[in-house]
């Protein structure tokens, strides 16, 4: 039985590594799914394709996130043509410099805001009424554990996902009354997706070192980061809201 009401979800950033993992978990729960993504159609296209092949409908969308208008407009194609969004999932990350505070490039710490914190509130300001009309439903944004513990050179990801975790509590505490849940799932080092890129940047021995940091002496797989998001958003967990999970084998305690 499908852990999802009729509708669809939306997968923003659904056409990078962890995006991809998160569509085909929601599938194999039986969900429609839009996912979006920025510039690479080829990906996106074959991600179509595979959930498609699940059993599933699917679709894509070009989005740029620190377009307000656009990502509003994208909203309500998506509510025009699918119905009720009952689902949003935002799994969007950018490629930044991984570098320590004193060094960060002011353009860049701009341009990292605008399409990661400032974005994520535009797609909340735009699917918060379309979840209302629906009557109800959830977003699970995809942060990181170092907001619990600092990781060196990485504040350009944990700052606006910092951002993020407090607009989410701010949703789960106003949006509660609307049968809206809003939760947050931060991972630590994902071995694959936007992470195959940062670790051209650092030593082999950094690396290392983040792996002996995580209690478990590996990092995560997409699916294992996934199936957390997928589970926060479904039925089977439709009394958790405002809750920070991290999925980090153990890199926060």
């Amino acid at each position: 039985m499908s852990q999802f009401p009729d509708g669809v979800a939306v997968v923003i950033g659904g056409s990078g590594g962890l995006g991809r993992a998160i569509c085909m978990g929601l599938a194999a729960q039986g969900s429609n799914v839009v996912l979006s993504y920025r510039s690479n159609a080829a990906a996106a296209s074959a991600t179509v394709s595979t959930l498609v092949d699940a059993g599933v409908q699917a679709a894509a969308i070009q989005l740029e996130l620190s377009d307000r208008e656009q990502v509003a407009a994208a909203f309500r194609e998506v509510r025009a043509r699918h119905g009720r969004i009952h689902t949003v999932m935002f799994a969007a990350g950018a490629d930044i410099s991984m570098t320590y505070v004193a060094n960060i490039d002011p353009e860049e710490w701009r341009r990292t805001m605008a399409g990661d914190l400032d974005g994520f509130f535009h797609v909340v300001r735009a699917v918060l009424p379309v979840i209302r009309e629906g009557g109800g439903g959830s977003i699970v944004a995809i942060t990181s554990a170092g907001i619990d513990r600092h990781p060196p050179m990485d504040i350009l990801s944990v700052v606006p996902k910092a951002g993020i975790e407090a607009l989410v509590r701010g949703i789960a505490r106003e949006e509660g009354r609307h049968n809206i849940r809003a939760n947050c799932v931060a991972p630590g080092v994902v071995d694959g997706g936007l992470f195959l890129r940062l670790q051209n940047q650092v030593k082999p021995e950094f690396v290392e070192a983040m792996r002996r940091n995580t209690a478990l002496r590996r990092f995560a797989t997409l699916e294992e980061v996934a199936n957390v998001a997928v589970f926060l958003a479904s039925n089977a967990a439709c009394y958790v809201t405002g809750q920070h999970l991290a999925v980090d084998g153990g890199y926060s305690v």
